[in-house]
């Protein structure tokens, strides 16, 4: 069987995507001399939290997704962030590319939450590789791509910012169900409010909870 090895070399902000997308780079190993006519490559991201530290102000804002720092010895778990797929060309060696990974700034999705609070430094991942590979060098054999192929990347909080900023500059993103939006949009017209965001300012200095 191929010995596979996989290393994750770096991430960029597509610049060029119709929505916030990530680009990272792989450089994938095989066994010395062994023909990989294609690979059809699955990979599972996630964020491991627990490999970084964090200031005041970022653990007060994850304390919905892990809650009291005091806590965090058992709470602070592994934060699933993509699964995606690539097909790698045939390469003999080594061959780097291209890991293609859709992102969202719906904050109802806990790494999207995450992501957001943090102010500087990097995010820890975990990627799991999986897949099928066609090898030989007469004719091909089909062979898995062991379960236990991984690596570890550390993003920098900054990549994130740009791919957010390219997309929502200076804005943020809710999603809200239909009927709580028919309200918001009847407060707003029953107003005549400009804007969403006037109609939502409006709510908060009802509450009191609006910031000067």
């Amino acid at each position: 069987m191929t010995d596979f090895g996989f290393t994750c070399t770096g991430v960029r902000a597509d610049p060029y995507s119709a929505g916030p997308t990530l680009v990272f780079r792989l450089r994938i190993t095989a066994t010395a001399g062994t023909r990989v006519h294609a690979l059809a490559l699955r990979c599972q991201i996630r964020v491991e939290p627990a490999r970084r530290g964090y200031g005041d102000d970022e653990a007060e804002a994850l304390s919905d997704l892990f809650g009291e720092r005091s806590r965090w010895g058992s709470t602070l778990n592994p934060v699933q962030f993509a699964q995606v797929q690539a097909m790698v060309p045939g390469f003999t060696g080594e061959v780097e590319t291209d890991l293609v990974v859709p992102c969202t700034y719906d904050m109802d999705v806990a790494s999207t939450r995450y992501f957001h609070a943090l102010e500087d430094g990097e995010v820890p991942l975990l990627l799991l590789f999986s897949g099928t590979a066609f090898t030989g060098d007469r004719g091909f054999h089909v062979e898995p791509v062991p379960w236990d192929r991984e690596t570890t990347f550390r993003m920098p909080v900054k990549t994130w910012r740009e791919m957010v900023d390219q997309h929502f500059p200076g804005a943020g993103w809710i999603r809200l169900p239909r009927d709580t939006m028919d309200a918001l949009l009847a407060h707003r017209s029953r107003l005549a409010l400009p804007s969403w965001q006037a109609a939502v300012e409006d709510l908060l200095d009802a509450a009191g909870e609006r910031t000067p």
